[in-house]
Order: C-alpha cells, then sequence, then structure tokens
C-alpha cells in the first residue's frame, strides 16, 4: 500500500499520468509524404510541419499551409479522425529551426518568402520576430492559430 501511495505522489508531481507529458515531434523518414501534396517532407527540414494525434499517430507536412489544408479538411485527408483527436501541433520556426508550438505560434502571410510550396505561412515562436521579419520581408499580416481560417489559406494558392 506504501508503494501505491508513493507512485500515485510519482504521477502527481511528475505529471506522467496517462502520457499527460507533452509528446515531442517525429522525425520523419525519407518515406514519409505530406498528405496534402505528396511531397516527400524530409527534404524540407526548415519547412516541417507535423500533427500528432492522441492515439500516437501523426502526419508530417512540407509546410504550415498544407498543415492547416489537412486539418481544415480532415475528413478528406485522413477520415478516421476527427478534430478532437489531435493532441499537439508542431511547426518549424523560421528563424531558430526549431520545432515550436502550432498553436501558440505567430504564423507572418504574405511575404516576400516561399516555402516548398509557394506562397506560405511562416511560424514564428516570438511575436518579436514576427513583427522583425514582417518588416524585413514585406509580410502583411500576422495572425495567431486561432485567427488563421480557410480563406487565409485559399489565399496563399
Amino acid at each position: 500500500m506504501k508503494r501505491l501511495g508513493i507512485a500515485i505522489l510519482f504521477v502527481l508531481l511528475t505529471g506522467s499520468f496517462l502520457g499527460a507529458a507533452e509528446p515531442k515531434p517525429a522525425k520523419p523518414s525519407a518515406k514519409d509524404k505530406c498528405p496534402v501534396c505528396g511531397m516527400f517532407v524530409a527534404k524540407y527540414p526548415d519547412w516541417l510541419a507535423q500533427v500528432v494525434f492522441k492515439d500516437g499517430s501523426h502526419a508530417h507536412f512540407d509546410g504550415a499551409k498544407d498543415m492547416f489544408k489537412y486539418l481544415f479538411n480532415l475528413k478528406k485527408y485522413n477520415p478516421s479522425k476527427k478534430t478532437g483527436d489531435v493532441r499537439a501541433i508542431f511547426v518549424t520556426d523560421y528563424y531558430d529551426l526549431s520545432p515550436i508550438n502550432g498553436r501558440e505560434a505567430f504564423y507572418v502571410t504574405g511575404s516576400d518568402i516561399y516555402g516548398p510550396m509557394g506562397r506560405e505561412l511562416i511560424p514564428f515562436q516570438k511575436e518579436a520576430d514576427a513583427r522583425g521579419f514582417m518588416k524585413d520581408h514585406k509580410g502583411k499580416t500576422m495572425l495567431k492559430f486561432k485567427e488563421v481560417t480557410l480563406e487565409t489559406i485559399k489565399g496563399l494558392d
């Protein structure tokens, strides 16, 4: 009984109960393709985006634009999943090229920087970086995750 109490205390202190720890992005293999455009995503490490589902499955993308297309039309691209099945979203910060939380990122549109699929949402972890990028690269808007709409994405194609 004492061991059970210690185990429960450990779980409460570490947050490790039922996978409560935030998942880490998986590195794409050379065979992983974007489910939206079919491009091999490992060729574009500076633009990687990823959706991780609660069951541990994931989808890789060659940029945030295709990731949003996927999320806006999950029924088309992954009919077995629902929006509520998404556990984590990762995008690549433009400046430090590290994976960041896609739901907390700042996205710049309308810049003179193009991704593998042309005009792109450019992700940043820090708002100040996004604002500086907008000045340096003629960005038109800065959006948070919830502000990105299907119309935003259509405007990039």
